[in-house]
């Protein structure tokens, strides 16, 4: 039957807007959030009725408080039912990691942190899959209950929705658990008009005796336009009216007169609303029998609401399942496949009003109920959910519970739900009585909680667990628990001194996500020099990640780290020896240390992949520590490879860091459209997986591609998102991104000629701390271009004297060449200034600079400049031609326009250029048009881009009118999509 809304007709236009969208192939998201009861899921059942009745599909699920530790509980309620035979329609990684964390397969191996967001990967398609057979509406009440796993893997699928006919709805309560659905469009209910409660209230009080005027003005005005309170209040009044009237009438007396009105609703203001909403659940619990409510407590406490179980565990109390049947009749519950409370409100009144015993007793008749061991069953959902009511009802430590809750942690983990892991194995571990074995299993939950992401606690529980053993004695490292329990590995022998060397790693990595390099950097350097001579190979891991925190700290820190490693006594054949040398040989040379030879990229990771080195856990290291000596062609190989491998594998987490170093590389190479495509999904997957400190790098990396347009607004605002990307709390340390916005800032003042702001910008970041980064390096040319601009050319001597010996270090000619450009812009005489800049040109070479043409049209157009300048306007004209060529064909805006300005003063001018980039592609387009030209299908770039193949297919659409063609196969013959192809090797 239709759901009637009363005072919602705002809501429920934007509810049918978004249906009707879905419709029409565009798809939409939608959070409610309000209080308990404030008509969320009345919505919810309104889009439910609209979208069945214009043929939609619909699919539903609702969080469930008690279900919250179990991993994808909610997903496979919602998906389970269609995921057999729409299995094959997925990738083979999106459909393992599905299958993983429904249960279905064992996992291989150790489980990595990316199998959960391959798992929303996988959410997306099958979503998209369900959407091609009909327009689909996706409704999930309660969010705020549902199991973390699934939260991560439908908030992941929601925010990549784009052309597809689908609908997800989402209704989350205000006050409780969490939902944290940033980005997504959300729509707050407030509470009801007086004309609109009104209405309501006359409507629900038509089932019984119409209030009295003063009764109905104090239940509108307790109500505060809550839709639920207007429904159950005046049940709930009239029924005490008809108790007191019982009670009366038994004792041969008058029924008493209310003491003002409405006295049964309790003193105006004294109770909050959800408090007295349960108070009237309670009423309407209270007279049943107390058969009927021990099966309410027993149907509140099992989240499944599973008949068969809660028959099975009646029976253990001595009670049937028919002794439910007063509350259905009731209304209090119902039977659709299970048993549902008709209002979660409701579940959580029952639960609560039960004594703690009744409660215990009630979990353990559940637990009874799903084991089914004696049967030879080998069900492990039910044995999870089996474990966790034991759990609740042990009255103090047990270690058999303690270790079919490891057992269930263990599962969680295989399955990617890390957060219900740690919580299980923290639970496991209160329950613990061994001390050493409740070391353990501290340990493992600080590990489980890390994986999940949350930091503070996984921080407080290391802290915790140190705290425990080293208050029982001395590091000894025979002193441990039997490791015998399932794990990561990382604590495999369960000795005190292994323990405390994850829990101080785990510490220290929990400080460098949250952004405290310093804490962080300390941790890891102490750690490893306590680890070095029982597991050198692990102190060296820990080396390499004090590295990346040091690199944010500045020069004194490099050089504590580097040194450690290069003292490590590390095998030949180890997996991270040839990992670690590199990364020393890249660095010592630029904080002016001694160093062996740089050896090459790809025979350092071949080396270490033939030792066993993780690929690209270990490797990609190297990846960035390659830009630090200019190998920029060996960095895009390895990058390319890497990426390539990820996308194959699913390695969905670690794209962010390994788009970077291709970006970085890409823009090197002169190629800003193909650095703008990969650093805008990294970004989007940095953000969708959390990962700050990414977040932050790629956006000042967006905002400098921003400032070679001269898209000042777009510059500035990306800049400053990414300097306020600091560490948490008292940590805050320098954003990891403030070189590469420092730079853009600096470029963008120099582009658009305000000299001294640039030079203020680019002497800060050279002299700075970060003067050993990447960006500030490379960012020197430009500091020198802006004091001899001002007039003060002394202020750059300083950089330029490391800039040379930098480039000197490089050994590359394109390094040369910028440092012969500096040379030319700094020379007091002209016959030094012309030869320097006609070298720089040459060692650029033809075709417009090759794969640097930004850096040769820069040189070109200082040149042209200088030759202008000199009353030499004939031979300025050429460089002048080729740079405003270039800079037109990059989208270099400002540098165009300067050049141009130039070549009008030599009283020449050319025609104004088309619109920069191949046909004006976004971004995405780019991509996805580059893929496409090589031959992929639709399904194809959906895998490698994470995207769905309808959304794949509509921004092909779109960009064919751009590119003037009519359909793919005349793509690979269009000459600009060259530009896309990315730098040769």
């Amino acid at each position: 039957m239709p759901v009637t809304l009363y005072g919602r007709e705002h809501e429920q236009a934007v509810v049918d807007g978004l249906l009707a969208d879905a419709r029409r192939g565009t798809s939409g998201v939608l959070v409610l959030r309000g209080e308990p009861g404030i008509g969320k899921t009345a919505l919810l059942d309104h889009a439910a009725d609209a979208a069945t009745g214009h043929g939609m599909r619909l699919i539903r699920a609702t969080g469930v408080e008690y279900e919250a530790e179990l991993p994808f509980a909610a997903l496979h309620l919602l998906l389970g039912a269609d995921f057999g035979r729409l299995a094959a329609a997925l990738p083979e990684p999106q459909r393992l990691a599905l299958e993983g964390a429904f249960g279905l397969t064992a996992a291989s191996g150790a489980p990595r942190s990316s199998d959960r967001l391959l798992t929303g990967l996988a959410v997306l398609t099958l979503l998209a899959e369900l959407a091609e057979e009909q327009p689909l509406l996706c409704v999930v009440d309660d969010a705020q209950w549902l199991d973390h796993a699934s939260t991560e893997a439908l908030l992941l699928a929601a925010r990549r929705l784009q052309a597809e006919p689908v609908a997800l709805l989402f209704a989350a309560r205000e006050g409780e658990g969490a939902f944290p659905a940033r980005g997504l469009p959300e729509l707050r209910l407030e509470g009801l008009t007086a004309e609109a409660s009104g209405r309501l209230l006359d409507a629900r009080s038509a089932a019984c005796a119409a209030p009295a005027p003063a009764v109905r003005a104090r239940l509108l005005a307790e109500a505060h336009g809550n839709p639920l309170a207007l429904t159950e209040l005046p049940l709930a009044f009239a029924a005490e009216t008809r108790a007191a009237g019982t009670r009366a009438a038994e004792a041969g007396a008058t029924a008493p007169e209310p003491s003002g009105p409405a006295a049964p609703l309790g003193p105006a203001g004294a109770v909050p609303l959800t408090t007295r909403l349960q108070i009237a659940f309670h009423g309407q619990v209270s007279r049943l029998s107390a058969a009927t409510q021990t099966l309410l407590l027993l149907a509140a406490a099992e989240e499944n609401g599973d008949p068969e179980v809660l028959r099975r565990a009646a029976g253990h109390l001595g009670l049937a399942v028919d002794d439910l049947g007063p509350a259905e009749d009731a209304g209090l519950v119902r039977l659709v496949g299970r048993v549902a409370f008709r209002h979660p409100l409701l579940r959580a009144a029952v639960y609560q009003r039960a004594p703690l015993a009744q409660r215990i007793a009630a979990h353990r008749a559940l637990a009874d109920a799903l084991d089914t061991t004696g049967a030879g069953g080998g069900d492990t959902e039910n044995a999870d959910r089996r474990a966790w009511h034991l759990a609740i009802a042990a009255p103090g430590p047990d270690e058999e519970i303690a270790r079919a809750l490891e057992r269930a942690a263990f599962r969680a983990h295989e399955r990617g739900g890390h957060a219900e892991a740690a919580a299980a194995i923290e639970r496991a571990a209160r329950l613990t009585p061994d001390p050493a074995t409740a070391a353990r299993r501290w340990t493992l939950a600080a590990e489980a909680a890390l994986e999940s992401g949350d930091l503070a606690h996984a921080h407080t529980l290391a802290a915790r667990a140190e705290a425990r053993i080293t208050a029982n004695g001395p590091e000894d490292p025979e002193q441990g628990a039997d490791p015998g329990g399932p794990g990561t590995g990382l604590a495999a022998d369960g000795s005190a001194a292994a323990l405390l060397r994850t829990l101080r790693h785990v510490q220290a990595t929990a400080r460098f996500l949250q952004g405290d390099f310093p804490s962080a950097c300390r941790l890891l350097v102490r750690n490893a020099e306590t680890t070095a001579p029982a597991d050198p190979q692990q102190a060296a891991r820990m080396l390499l990640q004090a590295f990346h925190a040091a690199w944010y700290l500045g020069e004194e820190s490099l050089r504590e780290v580097t040194g450690a490693l290069a003292a490590l006594d590390l095998p030949e054949q180890d997996a991270i020896g040839p990992l670690a040398r590199y990364v020393v040989a890249a660095v010592r040379p630029v904080l002016g240390e001694p160093s062996g030879p740089l050896p090459g990229v790809d025979e350092t990771v071949e080396t270490a992949r033939r030792n066993g080195a993780m690929v690209p856990w270990d490797v990609v290291q190297v990846c960035g520590a390659s830009l630090i000596l200019g190998r920029d062609a060996e960095t895009y190989r390895l990058a390319a490879a890497l990426a390539a491998d990820a996308r194959a594998r699913g390695g969905f987490g670690q794209l962010p860091t390994i788009l970077f170093f291709l970006a970085e590389a890409e823009l090197f190479h002169g190629r800003p459209r193909d650095a703008l495509a990969g650093a805008t999904e990294a970004l989007r997957i940095a953000r969708d997986t959390g990962q700050r400190q990414w977040t932050s790098q790629l956006t000042a990396f967006l905002a400098h591609l921003a400032a070679v347009e001269g898209d000042a607004d777009a510059c500035r605002r990306l800049a400053d998102e990414a300097l306020a990307v600091t560490g948490q709390g008292a940590a805050a340390a320098i954003a990891p991104g403030t070189p590469w916005a420092q730079w853009a800032l600096g470029l963008l003042d120099l582009g658009a000629g305000r000299a001294r702001e640039a030079l203020d910008r680019l002497e800060a970041l050279a002299n700075g701390p970060m003067r050993h980064h990447v960006s500030a390096t490379r960012a020197i040319p430009d500091l020198v271009e802006a004091a001899v601009r001002l007039g003060c050319p002394e202020r750059a001597a300083g950089p330029l004297a490391y800039f040379r010996r930098w480039a000197e270090l490089t050994g590359q000619p394109w390094a040369e060449a910028l440092a012969l450009r500096c040379r030319a812009l700094v020379a007091e005489a002209d016959d030094e200034a012309e030869t320097s800049y006609e070298r720089a040109l040459a060692l650029y070479g033809g075709d417009a600079g090759g794969e640097r043409p930004f850096e040769r049209a820069r040189t070109a157009l200082l040149y042209g400049e200088w030759l202008r300048r000199g009353r030499r306007r004939t031979r300025a004209r050429v460089p002048l031609r080729e740079a405003i060529e270039v800079f037109e064909r990059l989208g270099a805006t400002p540098w165009a326009e300067r050049a141009r300005a130039e070549l009008d003063a030599t009283g020449e001018s050319v025609p104004r250029g088309g619109a920069a980039g191949p046909a004006g592609l976004t971004p995405q387009e780019s991509q996805i048009v580059r893929l496409a030209a090589r031959g992929l299908s639709n399904r194809d770039i959906a895998a490698q881009l994470f995207l769905s193949p309808r959304t794949v297919g509509y921004h092909l659409y779109k960009a064919y009118p751009k590119l003037g063609v009519a359909a793919r196969g005349e793509l690979a013959d269009l000459p600009e999509l060259a530009e896309l192809a990315g730098p040769a090797a």
